[in-house]
């Protein structure tokens, strides 16, 4: 790495939505083929991460998710030798809730279904999943574990940034 280079790793946010003993998944067309993953996705400019993760998981599932608790932050590096691409992701989980699917709202591009599957179903076919994390949180989920929402600061500056100078 050259001495300018700065190290850029991508932001994005993860939903966990449990009910009863199944999670709630996507199947999404990616450059690796149909994968699975959480309903996941970048957190945008002035966006806060708690608002990226109602947002994603609306447009993945059309549904609404309410979050209820932080799982974690996450992170994995993938190299995607097609595309020339040495990626370093920051993955913010969270575990909530959801509503029933919004009729006549359309999955986000790419989105081919939602699917419910057990932990188990989940595990038995990881060489589908998006990243190792999508197990990875669901795993943690179903240990238990859940920080409070506040864990999580956005300042206000993320919508009206601050003038220096």
């Amino acid at each position: 790495m050259v001495a300018t280079d700065r190290f850029r790793p991508s932001v994005t946010v993860a939903a966990v939505i449990a009910r009863g003993d199944r999670y709630l998944l996507v199947e999404e067309e990616t450059a690796e083929g149909l994968m699975l993953n959480n309903p996941a996705g970048h957190v945008e400019l002035g966006e806060s991460p708690l608002d990226a993760v109602v947002r994603e998981a609306l447009e993945e599932t059309a549904r609404p998710f309410v979050p209820e608790a932080f799982l974690g932050v996450y992170l994995a590096r993938f190299m995607r030798p097609a595309r020339s691409e040495d990626v370093t992701y920051v993955r913010l989980a969270f575990s909530g809730s959801v509503g029933e699917q919004i009729a006549g709202r359309a999955l986000d591009e790419g989105i081919h279904r939602t699917l419910w599957l057990t932990l188990d179903e989940l595990a038995a076919c990881a060489e589908r999943h998006r990243s190792p994390l999508v197990l990875q949180c669901v795993r943690d989920y179903a240990a238990g574990r859940r920080l409070p929402l506040d864990t999580v600061f956005a300042h206000g500056s993320l919508t009206t940034p601050l003038v220096k100078g």
